[in-house]
């Protein structure tokens, strides 16, 4: 299930028509503890890091199967991504979303041309673990676990190393794990001194709760803002992976994410996502030590009012 090098490499060649490759920016704030760095994949044309994998896993999908179109599982920015690629291709796209769904994310998922299927959280979870949704048809296009979409995210690793090829550490937003193993399985091929964080906030961090036990826990659950990562438990099918390639999981309240959020604004004229924002926070916060510090500000996808309220203090 790791994507080797060369399929990140190739994966390179198959997205290169539907994502663009981001900046690196240095973060202008001049007394943290660490030299930090924005990996802005907000800037992708549907505001997320995502559409590398869905453009890489629907590449690799033959045009007969595709024929039937395709669904996913997602909260928003997945959506977008594989909603992105089916209207390029002419192709029927529809998507499974949480009740919670930020509205930002479900307008873009209209304007794209695809079906929404709104659910609650824990039938919407269901898809995520059963990777079927009864009653429809065509290609599912798993948002984490699927090989080719660690693959399209993988390609993030190797910019990184393109343009800071002497970076100490990476932290990464952790959702389900597929931009954390993608990523790091990128690094640990081509420089493995430097270190690979996930993040998490601590409403919803069960990466850390299962790193610390060894194994995969369930924790409570509470929406936010930050609605980009998250989730009740581990995937199964993810531990091996990311308990095996990441160095840790660096947990932050929503109080430091909306002070990261703000400072990107602020400083950098970033809009991130909450998501986004939370590898800026662990950062802030010395978690990932001193160093060149990368942060992937995974998505900018965030609802206006939400915005405005976290700047507005």
């Amino acid at each position: 299930m790791q994507p080797t090098l060369e399929q990140i490499q190739e994966a390179r060649q198959v997205i290169a028509g539907s994502a663009i490759r981001t900046p690196l920016v240095r973060l202008n704030v001049l007394d943290a503890p660490a030299e930090i760095y924005l990996k802005l994949e907000n800037l992708q044309p549907i505001g997320s890091f995502k559409i590398r994998g869905a453009a890489n896993a629907i590449g690799h999908t033959p045009p007969e199967q595709l024929a039937r179109g395709v669904y996913t599982a997602s909260a928003g920015n997945m959506a977008q991504g594989v909603a992105w690629r089916a209207r390029e291709l002419g192709i029927p796209c529809t998507v499974v979303v949480p009740e919670h769904a930020p509205e930002a994310k479900l307008a873009a998922i209209k304007r794209l041309g695809s079906e929404i299927i709104k659910v609650p959280f824990d039938a919407w979870w269901q898809v995520i673990l059963t990777h079927r949704y009864e009653g429809l048809d065509g290609l599912f296009v798993h948002p984490v676990s699927n090989t080719h979409v660690m693959a399209g995210n993988g390609t993030i690793g190797i910019e990184i190393l393109e343009d800071l090829p002497d970076v100490d550490a990476v932290i990464i937003p952790y959702g389900g794990g597929g931009l954390s193993s993608g990523i790091a399985a990128a690094i640990r091929a081509l420089k493995r001194d430097t270190k690979v964080y996930a993040c998490e906030v601590e409403t919803a961090a069960p990466l850390a709760a299962s790193l610390a036990a060894g194994s995969p826990q369930e924790v409570n659950y509470t929406p936010s803002f930050v609605d980009g990562i998250g989730g009740k438990s581990v995937l199964p099918e993810m531990w091996p992976l990311v308990s095996r390639l990441l160095d840790g999981s660096l947990v932050v309240s929503l109080d430091e994410v909306a002070a990261a959020l703000k400072l990107l604004a602020e400083r950098n004229r970033v809009i991130a996502e909450g998501a986004g924002a939370c590898p800026v926070a662990c950062a802030l916060a010395g978690k990932a030590g001193s160093g060149k510090i990368v942060c992937v500000v995974s998505g900018g996808n965030i609802d206006l009012g939400k915005l405005c309220a976290i700047l507005n203090g």
